[in-house]
């Protein structure tokens, strides 16, 4: 048997192409599972800390809790992207990120101050995504 880098009987180089196809296909096998899986469970950790965020100051008061209940997510997988979506249907949800100075389409005027919750929510969960994404992306599926 040729080793790398000696040429073989009869002429041409030692190629390990099959091999390195077949690590590959193995690596691409367990890949996009581990990209939807970690994808999924940082969506709902993402959700629950918007929503823990959510409940009282410094966030936005929520008495009936009808706005943190209204916070969902959704992971598609589309070929070989995974997405998710974290949010809410609730028209409240901009104005209490944000604040809101001045009158609305109803002509009611407000001087609303911010109760950030979702950008804090992504500043703490964002690193801990992009570490076990990167973890995928060093070969390690767990």
């Amino acid at each position: 048997m040729a080793t790398p880098g000696t040429p073989r009987p009869g002429g041409g180089a030692f190629s390990n192409a099959d091999e390195i196809a077949a690590q590959l296909q193995a690596r691409a096998a367990w890949m996009l599972p581990s990209a939807v899986s970690v994808v999924r469970h940082y969506a709902m950790l993402l959700e629950t800390q918007i929503k823990a965020n959510a409940s009282g100051r410094p966030g936005p008061n929520t008495p009936t809790g009808d706005y943190r209940r209204s916070w969902t997510h959704e992971v598609h997988v589309t070929g070989d992207a995974v997405t998710a979506i974290v949010g809410t249907a609730k028209p409240q949800g901009r104005r209490l990120e944000f604040g809101y100075v001045g009158p609305d389409s109803l002509g009611r005027v407000y001087n609303q101050p911010p109760y950030a919750h979702v950008g804090p929510a992504v500043e703490t969960v964002s690193p801990l995504f992009v570490q076990a994404i990167g973890r995928i992306a060093d070969g390690n599926p767990t």
